[in-house]
């Protein structure tokens, strides 16, 4: 089966921790601070691979996790930082975070390669802590933390021209004639279980045309395959509506048409509205009585409505290339740059502290405020509260994620004592 579809985990990794560590020499009984940085962790990076047309490899192994960086070491020694891990995904692959649905990244276009999450920074060693006052430091920074996300994979085929239809109507056929693909023919429903892509080769420039696999009523609402293949028109800009005018199954080529568009606009109403163009087939199997001609009852019907039908035969051949040079008009007209989907969401930017917990409380036996939880302790490690940089950071930081806001609906008042972890300051406004 065509996997167009999976879910993955990925992980960048964490900072290496920052060394403790003093200098301690002959004739040096009291050497300086010359503990390491910690390495950066290794960052998730995706990257479009040509040679790939699936997403089958991801349905094996769904967890992507990039190195940690190594901690610091003594004589200043820096940590090794840890390996990128390089995730290989086929073009037209949409990223998104599964939670929510939102786009992170279109794997198209210019879009070839793109890191998702950066690992996590080093940590200082205790070296970058020493002061006039305070000549040997017995702390160091902590490495920052790994981000981490589930990941929703979709694959929309990167084509100029969807062609669709219902089944055994001779898409593949057509495919097959007009392009270099060479998808499976038969004499039976749903033969194409996957969409194809095929390259139309003309004298001034040609096109990229994808056979759709074939819908049936009730697609959009995932009856039969048909729902798992329509992302793959998304980004066309022309469809093409293959019918079987000869009605050897059966089948009223107007009634089709109609049921087709009735699943395209319940799926995706902008599809719906795209340029389209009628090729009626089997035009070699229609038995003509003289009274019933039913290529004329498709135009009577559609060309009105500015939608030209074009009688052919993919089988012989006949007819093709008027329909060819009346696509490859159409897209001139158009003259729009393929879609490309916008990124809704930056995961590094979202990841940064937002998934850790804290709270705030007021503790009666001390008479002091406690804010505590992992994402505070994780700041204070990442701040030097020492420099005026960094302590605008934390007073940011306090602001952003509504702490002062918590502290006041306590009732703090100017002067009382607030304390994070070991660390006490008076709270002014």
């Amino acid at each position: 089966m065509f996997a167009d579809r999976a879910k993955i985990y990925v992980r960048s990794g964490k900072g290496g921790d920052g060394h403790v560590s003093f200098r301690r020499e002959k004739y040096v009984p009291n050497g300086g601070p010359d503990g390491g940085d910690g390495g950066n962790g290794g960052s998730v990076i995706f990257e479009i691979d040509e040679g790939l047309n699936t997403l089958t490899d991801f349905r094996h192994i769904r967890k992507y996790c990039a190195k940690d960086g190594e901690p610091g070491g003594k004589r200043n020694c820096r940590g090794k930082n840890g390996e990128d891990i390089v995730i290989k995904v086929p073009e037209g692959t949409v990223l998104k975070e599964e939670e929510s649905g939102r786009i992170i990244a279109d794997m198209s276009g210019d879009n070839r390669r793109m890191v998702l999450l950066t690992g996590g920074r080093g940590g200082n060693g205790n070296q970058h802590y020493a002061t006039s006052t305070m000549q040997a430091p017995k702390y160091a920074q902590p490495g920052q933390p790994s981000k981490e996300l589930n990941i929703l994979m979709e694959l929309k085929c990167i084509a100029d021209v969807g062609l669709v239809g219902f089944p055994n109507v001779g898409k593949s056929t057509l495919l097959s004639r007009v392009t270099n693909a060479r998808p499976k023919i038969a004499n039976y429903h749903f033969t194409t279980l996957n969409p194809h892509l095929g390259v139309v080769d003309m004298e001034d420039g040609g096109f990229v045309i994808a056979d759709i696999p074939g819908l049936i009523e009730g697609a959009s609402e995932g009856v039969g395959l048909g729902h798992e293949f329509l992302r793959h028109i998304e980004r066309t800009r022309v469809i093409i509506h293959m019918v079987d005018v000869a009605g050897t199954e059966g089948r009223d080529p107007v009634e089709d048409i109609y049921a087709i568009n009735k699943e395209l606009e319940a799926y995706n109403e902008e599809i719906a509205k795209r340029p389209q163009i009628i090729a009626a087939n089997k035009t070699d199997a229609i038995y003509d009585d003289g009274e019933n001609d039913p290529v004329k009852r498709l135009k009577d019907e559609f060309e009105p409505k500015g939608i030209p039908v074009y009688p052919i035969s993919a089988v012989s051949g006949e007819g093709l290339n008027e329909l060819l040079f009346a696509v490859k008009d159409m897209l001139k007209e158009i003259n729009e740059p393929p879609i490309i989907f916008e990124a809704e969401i930056v995961p590094d930017e979202v990841l940064q502290y937002s998934n850790e917990p804290l709270s705030v409380t007021y503790d009666e036996a001390e008479d002091e405020y406690v804010v505590e939880g992992p994402r505070i302790e994780k700041m204070l490690g990442y701040t030097n509260l020492d420099s005026e940089k960094g302590f605008v950071f934390f007073q940011k930081f306090l602001k952003e994620n509504e702490i002062l806001d918590q502290l006041e609906a306590l009732g703090i008042k100017e002067g009382d004592t607030v304390r994070m972890y070991g660390l006490k300051f008076d709270y002014y406004k």
